[in-house]
């Protein structure tokens, strides 16, 4: 941040403030949104390291000077508040009591200084692993919640004021939030700090300019991790994305939702560390690959030289299979009807015959639809390119969900399969085909591909059986939409929450 008039010349490596107590050493970052500067200094007095928020500003200016005395009043209160994933405030200060009015600072807050390192260090050589992830971001996460039950605001919303301690925690290492500050605030940050830890990037405003912005989609909302690096899972790619939204839409609201995503995946983690490694018990004659270690010169082995040429063929082609199946989607997704801004994304697919003709459209009886698509209304459809499955006149295909850890709505209020109809039908019935039983479903009709599911019409609702579940209508006039909407998901135990279905019905009215 450049120095503007009334701020002080000692803010650089060796000056000296707060009436020559605090030695600075190294700046940690800058939160322009408040106007504070973050510093690493010595404590003259008491000999030993401490980090500075250094409110800058002009005390002439009484605004300024009120949200700088609001953020050191929120952080002296804070003061009492303890956690490991919160650096303890020590002391305030404010010009007149511990600053020189002539030093240009508006006030500081003195925490005490987290060993270890910076979190924008820890992402510079690219994006962590879903597991590395989850187990840093775990004790923030319940600092978080642990101040917002004593009704406090910590201010995690910005990346330079959180610092990665020597065994591997997330922590608040620059305590004092912004005066308008809110715990719903604390809630995106957290999610904002997750989203930069899968892909290196941010997603609030006001961030560092150091760090790049998380893209966006047509309608504004923040790109989902998933869809940039889809190894990572799609329950901690939705609870990142959804922390940021507004809750009017589905965002979250706290950050206890965020910490059972937590807990659910570090879980996984550790179930997945407790396989067995290979047993090193073999003698180095009964495998020659059990040589770890050697000063030999390498044998030149054609056949192993040959089986390498074909596992790099093999890659080679497997990458260049994706690659097409990617475009594929991407020009399937772009070629139907745009959504609305706001809305939900349908994702259609043409639905499949398999060699077996559909049944004829008539007065009354089946009729097929013109295409379906999974109807999503948080921008993270599930396997969209799997739709037509349900309606392929197939039973041994299927479309099928994603596995949640939490069942709805705490990642999303549900999914759906949404049907188009050349002419618009009035129909009688739905018969599922599933073998998730317990599933629950809503019909609802449509008067557009895309219409938000607040002005859809339900004419139906049922709990599918193992096997078909035939769903009768009400009275309803013709469309040319039918949504079929999932609310609840089928429960495996274990925290897997997913749901099947392998064929839909369409019958129509008399």
């Amino acid at each position: 941040m450049p120095v503007s008039s009334g701020v002080s010349a000692a803010l650089v490596p060796g000056g000296v403030i707060g009436n020559g107590r605090y030695r600075l050493l190294a700046k940690s970052g800058a939160d322009d949104r408040s106007r504070a500067e973050l510093w690493r200094a010595r404590d003259g007095q008491l000999n030993r390291d401490v980090a500075l928020t250094v409110l800058l500003g002009d005390l002439a200016d009484n605004d300024a000077a009120a949200r700088a005395r609001r953020t050191v009043e929120r952080a002296m209160h804070a003061a009492s508040f303890t956690h490991p994933g919160v650096s303890r405030v020590i002391d305030v200060l404010t010009p007149g009591t511990g600053i020189r009015p002539d030093e240009g600072i508006l006030g500081m807050v003195i925490a005490e200084w987290t060993q270890g390192t910076d979190l924008m260090d820890l992402i510079a050589e690219g994006p962590l692993p879903a597991g590395a992830a989850t187990r840093l971001l775990e004790p923030l996460g319940a600092a978080i919640e642990g101040a917002h039950h004593a009704g406090l605001v910590l201010g995690a919303d910005h990346p330079q004021r959180i610092r990665v301690t020597s065994d591997g925690r997330l922590r608040l290492a620059f305590p004092g939030p912004r005066p308008d500050a809110i715990a719903r605030d604390d809630v995106k940050g957290l999610g904002a700090i997750l989203y930069l830890l899968l892909t290196g990037r941010w997603a609030l405003p006001g961030g560092p300019s150091s760090v790049p912005v998380a893209p966006t989609g047509p309608d504004g909302s923040v790109v989902a991790p998933n869809a940039l690096h889809p190894y990572l899972p799609h329950e901690l790619s939705s609870v990142a994305v959804r922390s940021l939204e507004d809750t009017s839409v589905g965002g979250i609201r706290t950050s206890a939702a965020i910490l059972q995503v937590l807990d659910q995946i570090a879980a996984e983690e550790a179930e997945t560390s407790l396989i067995s490694p290979v047993s090193s018990s073999r003698s180095r004659d009964d495998d020659d690959d059990a040589v770890v270690w050697t000063t030999q010169r390498p044998r030149q082995d054609k056949q192993q030289k040959k089986k390498l040429w074909i596992s790099v063929g093999v890659l080679a082609l497997a990458t260049l299979t994706v690659i097409v199946w990617l475009s594929v989607q991407i020009v399937g997704f772009f070629s139907d009807e745009p959504s609305r801004g706001g809305g939900p994304t349908v994702v259609i697919n043409q639905p499949g015959s398999n060699g077996q003709s559909a049944p004829a459209a008539s007065p009354a009886g089946p009729v097929q639809p013109g295409r379906i698509g999974v109807y999503d209304v948080t921008n993270q459809p599930d396997n969209a390119n799997q739709a037509s499955r349900a309606v392929d006149n197939n039973a041994s295909t299927f479309w099928r969900t994603d596995n949640y850890f939490q069942p709805f709505p705490t990642l999303k209020p549900g999914i759906g399969l949404m049907a188009s109809f050349a002419e618009p039908v009035r129909l009688a019935s739905i018969t599922i085909t599933s073998p998730s039983k317990g599933t629950r479903v809503e019909i609802r009709v449509a008067s557009a591909l895309d219409a938000p599911l607040e002005e859809t019409k339900r004419i139906g609702v049922a709990e599918l059986s193992d096997g078909q579940t035939q769903i009768q209508l009400n009275e309803h006039e013709p469309t040319g939409h039918v949504l079929i909407w999932i609310t609840q998901l089928t429960n495996s135990g274990g925290g897997k929450n997913q749901s099947e279905i392998r064929e839909i019905l369409y019958t129509r009215a008399q």
